[in-house]
């Protein structure tokens, strides 16, 4: 697995100096938090002819992000800073730039002004979160805004899917269940703010691998949740398929679980494919002192405290 220290920045990685410069906006920017995706539970109930697996999954977002800030100017340009900017491509494979001329492409006459792309980088990447998919789904809903492009979010989804399963759950933004690859989306009504600690023991761990040491792909779907407010009680009766096949790959998860309890979570699980695994606890200070004991007896790890959007 690759591994990455939270400290890590641009200049320890051969980046020239103007790769992380600010970019230089010719109107006012707009900007768009692209949230951490957590998977509270995720069930694996099959695989489709083409490869791709069918999940159930409990989706929310958080307070805690990274942020994409767009603006029009003299010709293209994309930036990256923050925390994790070294670990993230420049170059046509990353997500934000797919977004932009997926969107320039569906929409030509809108989109002939060129536009300067920030990304400020809070998140680990490949850590099961959803970040590269968040980043491209806020680029969408900012230069949507930018270019004034009158585009429902239905449609957007559409636009957002061949870029990525987890595109049109991450423009939702809010409380879900999905379902499909992850393009079935129900809304999960008045669902509360869980005070949340995020960790990531500083590993990337590839999706694909994952899927690969799945024991089984057909299990079954998720209990229906009858009400939000008995959220805990739900969780206990799910479970994150992927969760075996990614801590036999990388076994440092099961440490970060163990962690996130002695810390005092009520429920931890790892999200996503990994490595990234939330705890949920009874109040935002003590997700708080939480996040602060794991980063001080783990000062590698990626620990934060953050509340899930409702």
């Amino acid at each position: 697995m690759e591994r990455w220290s939270r400290t890590r920045r641009p200049a320890n990685t051969g980046l020239r100096k103007t790769d992380i410069q600010p970019v230089t906006f010719n109107s006012v920017p707009l900007a768009e938090l692209a949230p951490a995706k957590i998977n509270l539970a995720l069930h694996v109930t099959g695989r489709r002819a083409d490869g791709y697996h069918l999940l159930e999954s409990l989706v929310v977002f958080a307070e805690l992000g990274d942020r994409i800030t767009v603006a029009a100017a003299a010709q293209d340009s994309f930036v990256v800073d923050g925390p994790f900017a070294g670990d993230v491509p420049r170059d046509g494979a990353n997500l934000v730039l797919k977004a932009r001329d997926a969107l320039r492409a569906a929409f030509p006459e809108n989109a002939v002004q060129p536009v300067a792309i920030a990304l400020e980088k809070n998140l680990p990447i490949a850590s099961g979160i959803g970040g590269g998919s968040s980043d491209a789904a806020a680029t969408l809903r900012a230069l949507a805004r930018l270019w004034r492009i009158a585009c429902d979010k239905t449609a957007l989804a559409r636009l957002a899917l061949p870029l990525g399963a987890d595109l049109p759950m991450c423009l939702a933004g809010h409380p879900l269940i999905a379902r499909g690859i992850g393009e079935e989306l129900d809304p999960v009504r008045h669902f509360p703010a869980l005070p949340m600690v995020l960790v990531n023991p500083g590993v990337a761990v590839e999706t694909p691998r994952v899927f690969r040491a799945l024991a089984s792909r057909d299990n079954p779907v998720l209990a229906p949740l009858d009400s939000a407010d008995t959220v805990l009680d739900w969780l206990a009766t799910s479970r994150n398929d992927l969760e075996p096949a990614a801590m036999s790959l990388e076994p440092s998860i099961a440490a970060v679980q163990a962690a996130l309890r002695r810390s005092g979570a009520s429920f931890a699980r790892m999200s996503g494919s990994g490595a990234t695994c939330f705890g949920i606890f009874g109040s935002a200070a003590a997700a708080a002192r939480a996040a602060a004991a794991i980063s001080a007896e783990h000062p590698g790890w990626f620990s934060a405290a953050t509340m899930t959007r409702t």
